[in-house]
């Protein structure tokens, strides 16, 4: 317990030298870009439009109310979570100089990766509450509680993220697997449909409860949706679910680092 703590500890202890390490890949992320910021919004707002157009008006799979404010929170929290782990799992080769030359807190370096990419998903979802509050009247009552909903889930993605740079340093393999697996996990994950929008779930209950429970992606965003899109308390299996799924991925990222730490330096 005290080992898991201490891993999350020393964003506070050594924040100076978080900081600079989340500036400097802050900096590399919008280096020479004019616009800066506003490319990382316009990768799911442009998502959000091809989509809409597929699924909405084209094909017509998606017959739900406000279902571009629907997309775009799938999204948000889809491209935070895959651009998080992508960035993650080279995180430590990236910066493998600076590492194998001075001993410090290595897991900063996957956490200023993710925490560049926090930047967008904050921004995203401002612009998401935004939104509801314009578009939707009957969740201006919950919108508010996207908020904590969404730190529950920046916890998740910081503890599997962990998890995926400490392994990749030791099994090179994990950033290649990882990269394989986002596509058809991407679309295993309600981001683009509902399960109870589309027949052919309705006929395969079983098939439906396992990809509901089973990917971990799923329940938070159902939450999130529920308090920005449909206007109404999260359920509480779902929140339940992100609680527990956010300490657990916390606490596995900091058992794995621990077990590789005194590796890193020589692996790299």
């Amino acid at each position: 317990m005290n080992a898991t703590l201490a891993v999350y500890a020393d964003l506070l202890r050594y924040r100076e030298l978080f900081a600079s390490l989340f500036r400097r890949d802050l900096n590399a992320k919008y280096k020479g870009s004019a616009l800066g910021l506003a490319w990382s919004l316009a990768n799911p707002l442009a998502l959000m439009g091809i989509y809409f157009l597929v699924f909405a008006v084209l094909w017509r799979v998606a017959d739900l109310d406000h279902y571009a404010l629907y997309l775009l929170a799938g999204l948000a929290m889809w491209i935070f979570f895959s651009t998080s782990l992508q960035a993650a799992s080279r995180s430590m080769l990236d910066y493998a100089e600076l590492i194998k030359m001075v001993r410090f807190p290595r897991q900063l370096v996957a956490f200023s990766v993710v925490a560049a990419q926090l930047v967008t998903f904050g921004v995203m979802l401002a612009i998401l509450i935004g939104l509801s509050l314009i578009t939707v009247p009957r969740a201006r009552g919950t919108v508010w509680l996207s908020i904590p909903l969404a730190a529950l889930f920046v916890g998740l993605v910081f503890g599997v993220a962990l998890v995926v740079a400490s392994a990749n340093v030791v099994f090179r393999d994990v950033e290649h697997i990882l990269a394989a697996a986002l596509l058809p996990w991407f679309f295993l994950t309600p981001i683009l449909y509902r399960f109870e929008s589309i027949s052919g779930f309705q006929r395969h209950h079983t098939v439906v409860e396992v990809l509901r429970w089973g990917n971990f992606v799923t329940p938070p965003v159902y939450a999130l949706r529920d308090t920005i899109w449909a206007g109404r308390l999260p359920r509480a299996g779902d929140v339940i679910y992100l609680a527990v799924a956010a300490i657990v991925a916390l606490a596995l990222g900091a058992f794995v680092f621990t077990r590789v730490d005194d590796r890193i330096a020589v692996e790299l």
